[in-house]
């Protein structure tokens, strides 16, 4: 009987096979070369394909996000060079090769010299920011170092025309694919600078590595680096990418968005200075109304100060503070009459005559005192009577107490 010991799911080896690709780093990032079969564009965008040589087959997929890098459409029975990760899909218990980036077997070579090219003038510093040139926005003549004939002159032309139609182009016919190509490219770029062009446009249109070469070499490269000239660099179609492209001031996805790049539209600055002066007019009119305004209160505020008329503010008050002076008095004098007649009213009503005239009498003594009670006078005394019309000088016959009658004189 077979003793067992451990006993491991079928989802365990697969983590534990994929873990061990995982940890070795040859795997990680490793070039495989051959011959591409049972290729299928999947509706998601991902490749799947088989890459074969004569001594095996191994399963490959790239991911619809790594098809950026993919230049050309791929085919059964295509020699590729197909760059990624080797890694193991554990629901299926298979490997396969994860490809990040994909090329033409025989562009191999050129592709390496590339990216050893590249990391040497980056480390040089030719990449660097600090040394491009900012594209002028407003230029007249506008430098190209193109092929004479084909799409990418073309398209410069047509739209730098269509944009600004006075903008004068100079075209430096050069080769651009071949042998001569880089002395050619070279030579325009320096013919170009020394006629002081306000920009310069360098590229071509698409094609294979080995057609765009020419813009992946050193001297070309220096060229553009070291050009006193903005250059904008145009090469090939949006997904090619050349050592050119680092080194100039700006880079364009193709010759045509370069020509975009390189001139300004007249139809916008027309429209544009027209709203410009727009905005200088209503601004002027908005000025003009200020300092009018300004100028009425100055007006206003010298004629406040004007000696005259401010003889005549004075004089107009005086005549008001007189006016409410003589009406104060007025109705003073109005309250004292008033006061005066209560005053003499009650006067009256206290006076002896306006009594004897009522009808009363005074009576005074011998010593002129007035008398008020029987008290004050006795049975012989000499009195004096005043009535309304004049004085009765009498005797007293008789005194008489209130409820008692006395001897008569």
């Amino acid at each position: 009987m077979i003793k067992i010991r451990s006993v491991y799911t079928v989802g365990q080896i697969n983590a534990y096979v994929k873990n061990m690709f995982t940890q070795d780093y040859l795997l990680q990032s490793v070039f495989v070369k051959g011959e591409v079969s049972n290729c299928k564009y999947h509706s998601s965008g991902h490749i799947y394909f088989t890459l074969k040589d004569p001594k095996g087959t191994i399963s490959c997929v790239m991911f619809a996000g790594n098809r950026k890098g993919l230049s050309f459409r791929m085919q059964d029975g295509q020699q590729v060079i197909v760059g990624g990760t080797v890694d193991v899909y554990e629901r299926d218990g298979k490997y396969q090769l994860y490809a990040r980036q994909i090329i033409l077997d025989g562009a191999g070579r050129l592709y390496e010299e590339y990216e050893r090219l590249k990391r040497e003038l980056e480390e040089l510093g030719m990449f660097a920011k600090e040394y491009k040139q900012p594209i002028p926005k407003y230029v007249r003549t506008l430098g190209v170092v193109t092929a004479r004939t084909g799409a990418a002159v073309r398209d410069v032309i047509q739209i730098a025309k269509r944009r600004n139609p006075y903008v004068q182009i100079i075209l430096y016919p050069a080769i651009v694919q071949g042998e001569e190509a880089v002395p050619s490219i070279v030579n325009g770029i320096h013919a170009l600078e020394a006629m002081n062009v306000d920009v310069m446009i360098v590229g071509r249109g698409g094609g294979s590595i080995e057609d765009l070469w020419a813009f992946n070499e050193r001297a070309v490269a220096e060229a553009v680096f070291h050009c006193s000239v903005p250059i904008i660099s145009a090469v090939g179609h949006e997904t090619d990418t050349t050592i050119i492209d680092f080194v100039s001031d700006l880079r364009a996805p193709t010759p045509s968005a370069a020509a975009e790049l390189a001139t300004w539209d007249v139809r916008e600055l027309t429209e544009r200075m027209a709203s410009y002066g727009m905005a200088l007019n209503s601004g002027i009119n908005r000025a003009i109304d200020r300092k009018r305004s300004i100028l009425e209160r100055l007006k206003r505020q010298i004629g406040m100060v004007n000696p005259a008329a401010r003889i005549r503010g004075y004089r107009q008050h005086h005549v008001q503070l007189q006016d409410r002076l003589n009406g104060e008095m007025r109705k003073l004098l109005t309250a004292k009459r008033h006061a005066l007649e209560l005053y003499v009213t009650k006067m009256k009503g206290l006076s002896p005559l306006e009594k004897l005239s009522s009808g009363y009498s005074y009576v005074e003594n011998a010593g002129g005192r007035n008398v008020r009670s029987v008290s004050q006078v006795q049975k012989g005394d000499l009195i004096r009577i005043n009535v309304r019309d004049g004085k009765i000088e009498a005797k007293v016959t008789d005194v008489t107490c209130a409820g008692l009658t006395n001897e008569k004189a």
